[in-house]
């Protein structure tokens, strides 16, 4: 007798179902929008003269990439809480304010001028207040 391992039934049209879901393209799309206004605001804010800088200057592109990675890390995890919690908006959002807190902390401590810290830790809160709501609209 040999034990064989059930899983539910998953056809081509379920996942790409599930991959163009709601919360697929929220993640996607918030992230696009955060990335953009992250970026164009570190644009402004170097032309302002503010260097942005820890350890030496950051790439224009890393805000776009760390900016839609997390977003993505948050569509997950809204997914993971639609499934495991009974109160998944509830937690995304106790989670990530305090994510958002742990973020900050690097910037503010490691950046090389004070004018970095506190425009490093004002690009996390921005893109925090972008896609925290989206994402918390969809955990049910």
């Amino acid at each position: 007798m040999s034990s064989v391992a059930t899983f539910r039934h998953v056809t081509a049209e379920h996942a790409s179902l599930w991959l163009t879901g709601t919360l697929a393209r929220t993640t996607v799309s918030v992230g696009v929008v955060a990335a953009v206004v992250t970026t164009v605001g570190a644009v402004g804010l170097r032309a302002a003269g503010v260097p942005l800088a820890v350890d030496g200057r950051i790439p224009l592109a890393g805000f776009a990439q760390v900016t839609f990675v997390a977003a993505v890390i948050g569509g997950v995890f809204v997914a993971l809480l639609n499934r495991r919690s009974s109160a998944p908006r509830r937690r995304f959002v106790e989670w990530t304010i305090g994510l958002t807190a742990i973020s900050c902390v690097a910037p503010a401590t490691f950046a090389d001028t004070t004018v970095s810290r506190v425009a490093l830790v004002g690009l996390h809160l921005v893109a925090a207040a972008i896609i925290v709501p989206a994402l918390a609209r969809h955990a049910n």
